[in-house]
């Protein structure tokens, strides 16, 4: 039953922290620089998220090798986004060489 609270809690904390913000959206006027700034959020919060479980997927210590699927994974998306620009051929792509170059490390 604690955990329910706890939930609950949480979620209603997450709530207001939110709503505050977007309630206050019509209201509140922002300059170009401030908005320009907040379009790089996302893809720092994506890459603070995504870097250690690229780097570090056994979670101790740092793997910077060919047999980190991970990476190879990672820098084969990375480079075919740059390539293309095409968001479904990169996670496609990007996911397959992630699962092949799994299954050819467990073969080694």
């Amino acid at each position: 039953m604690s955990e329910l609270f706890l939930i609950g809690g949480m979620a209603l904390v997450t709530f207001l922290i939110r709503y505050g913000l977007i309630g206050m959206s019509g209201r509140l006027k922002l300059s170009p620089s401030v908005i320009q700034m907040l379009c790089y959020v996302p893809p720092a919060v994506l890459t603070a998220l995504a870097a250690p479980a690229i780097l570090m997927p056994s979670g101790d210590q740092l793997m910077l090798s060919y047999t980190n699927a991970h990476l190879v994974g990672a820098v084969t998306a990375i480079l075919v986004s740059c390539w293309t620009k095409n968001l479904l051929l990169t996670i496609v792509l990007g996911m397959l060489t992630f699962l092949g170059w799994q299954w050819l490390l467990q073969l080694i």
